[in-house]
């Protein structure tokens, strides 16, 4: 599949959950319970519009984990219906701001939808690819992001450009779906159709590489949620495999992680 197929298959996939929601349904997820369910803290979430909820269709809560500080300025990369945004708005203050970008317009209608309903004034929805952020250079403190990056064609060219438009000594702290080892390509296939719309997750070295190479520094990468072959059983059941077969080789290759990298202060 060509990056462009990807992206539009991506477009498509994202544009129909955020239509839903408009519509008074279910956002879906990013594939199943294991990887979208209990994110959030109730607390977080009671405050927030029940559409930024609903298409909540992440594999972390970045916004917890990214330690946000009054007066900052974030930008989500790929923000959905704006749950990241709305809460990082809230953490950064009436003295910081939160951009959400985002490629799918009608996303960006219940985003902006949402951020009306809650009432938020400091915060702005770009339209735009993560790989062209529309953003000047050095213009933000934190870049946070919620099982998105996995889903580009171009990793190299997302890292470039959060590396760009981060102040020097800015943040990049990012939830996403991560590979540990190797994985048979037929059976990562089969695995990733589980686990959601993954064009493409990096594995773990693979990830630490890329963001040095754009120029990141102290690249930490932290499991918060492994995928289990048990917990696909039903769905492998269903597309033809047998679990006990591939379990050997897939169990614990796959998970969420929290993923953190600095731009250096002197570049």
């Amino acid at each position: 599949m060509s990056g462009e197929e990807i992206k539009d298959t991506v477009k498509a996939k994202y544009g129909q959950a955020a239509t839903r929601v408009l519509g008074g349904g279910q956002g879906g997820s990013c594939g199943c319970d294991p990887v979208s369910s209990n994110l959030y803290d109730a607390a977080e979430t009671a405050a927030l519009p029940e559409g930024a909820v609903l298409a909540s269709l992440g594999c972390g809560n970045p916004t917890a984990l990214a330690e946000l500080h009054e007066g900052e300025i974030v930008l989500d990369l790929g923000s959905g219906g704006g749950i990241d945004v709305l809460l990082s708005a809230r953490r950064v203050g009436a003295t910081g701001k939160a951009y959400g970008l985002d490629m799918t317009d009608a996303m960006l209608a219940l985003a902006r939808e949402n951020q009306r309903t809650a009432g938020v004034t400091n915060v702005e929805f770009l339209k735009g690819e993560i790989e062209r952020i529309p953003l000047p250079d050095a213009s933000v403190d934190v870049i946070i992001s919620n099982c998105v990056i996995n889903l580009s064609a171009d990793k190299d060219r997302v890292f470039a450009e959060a590396f760009r438009v981060l102040k020097p000594g800015g943040r990049f702290a990012v939830s996403d779906v991560v590979v540990r080892g190797e994985v048979p390509a037929e059976l990562r296939k089969s695995i990733e159709l589980w686990i959601g719309c993954v064009a493409g997750a990096l594995e773990e070295q693979e990830y630490r590489d890329k963001l040095a190479k754009a120029g990141f520094e102290t690249v930490d990468l932290e499991p918060t949620r492994i995928y289990r072959v048990e917990d696909a059983r039903e769905f492998l059941a269903g597309a033809g495999l047998d679990a006990d077969a591939i379990a050997p080789q897939v169990n614990d290759k796959f998970m969420s992680a929290f993923v953190r990298a600095r731009k250096p202060a002197v570049v």
